[in-house]
């Protein structure tokens, strides 16, 4: 537990300064979109600081999967609540979706969480079964 949550922190620290990009980018997607023409101080310090903290959840959880030994999957569960939790949480609290939208929040995530994962599994068996293939030849 010691060496996750080293890991948690030292990962989460090296992405949380993402956190006033991330803003930037939701922000520009807002006001494109009409939903925003100004902002207060206080809409920007909320944000910004929230965002920092959902980039250093966000990036400290990936660790689960390397130091704790659990299966996978329950790993891959883990990961999928905690950053769920994380970006709904922050969202909700910046009012960057409406309560009524968080099953449509729910859909997107479940479906980019899955096909994420799926890329990084064919990826990684794609690989190991080269090296297989390699290592058959000699």
């Amino acid at each position: 537990m010691k060496k996750f949550m080293k890991e948690f922190c030292k990962r989460g620290f090296m992405f949380a300064a993402g956190g006033p990009i991330i803003t930037a980018i939701v922000w520009f997607c807002l006001q494109a979109a009409g939903k925003i023409s100004t902002l207060t101080v206080n809409e920007v310090v909320i944000a910004i600081i929230s965002t920092s903290l959902m980039a250093f959840v966000a990036a400290g959880i990936s660790v689960i999967n390397q130091t704790e030994n659990v299966p996978k999957a329950f790993a891959a569960l883990i990961q999928a609540s905690v950053l769920y939790v994380d970006y709904l949480g922050f969202y909700l609290l910046n009012g960057w979706i409406p309560v009524s939208k968080i099953w449509i929040f729910t859909l997107i995530f479940v479906a980019v969480f899955v096909i994420t994962w799926l890329i990084i599994i064919l990826s990684v068996k794609a690989k190991v079964d080269k090296m297989n293939r390699l290592l058959g030849e000699k």
